[in-house]
């Protein structure tokens, strides 16, 4: 497995990541679980998001407040219990796994979890 990438192949692969969130968020569905387990390539070198289970439907102007995802890629309106969150988290997500794709860790990682 390889632990990071070019730009170039960070670039790619990053525009295919976004394209399927287009797709998706364009149906009001927000997938919530970004990471790099639940992104596949397949045999001609695309991505293929996997893994729906904490996808929710969440229509343009409203807001859920189910607490979800893996602590790494979490948002800070994830995060800030009660307030809700929309397909914005989605985004701030994604800048972490191209981070993590550039560099090889997320940005806030530690040893420690806590």
């Amino acid at each position: 497995m390889q632990q990071r990438f070019t730009v170039n192949l960070a670039k790619f692969y990053m525009c295919e990541i976004l394209l399927g969130f287009k797709y998706l968020h364009e149906r009001d569905i927000v997938f919530r679980d970004i990471k790099p387990e639940n992104i596949l390539v397949d045999m001609d070198g695309h991505i293929r998001i996997a893994d729906f289970g904490l996808a929710k439907i969440i229509r343009e102007n409203e807001l859920s407040h189910s607490f979800c995802g893996s602590p790494e890629y979490l948002s800070p309106e994830m995060l800030q219990s009660g307030d809700g969150h929309d397909r914005r988290v989605d985004i701030y997500s994604l800048g972490v796994l191209l981070f993590e794709m550039l560099t090889g860790l997320p940005p806030f990682y530690d040893e420690d979890r806590h």
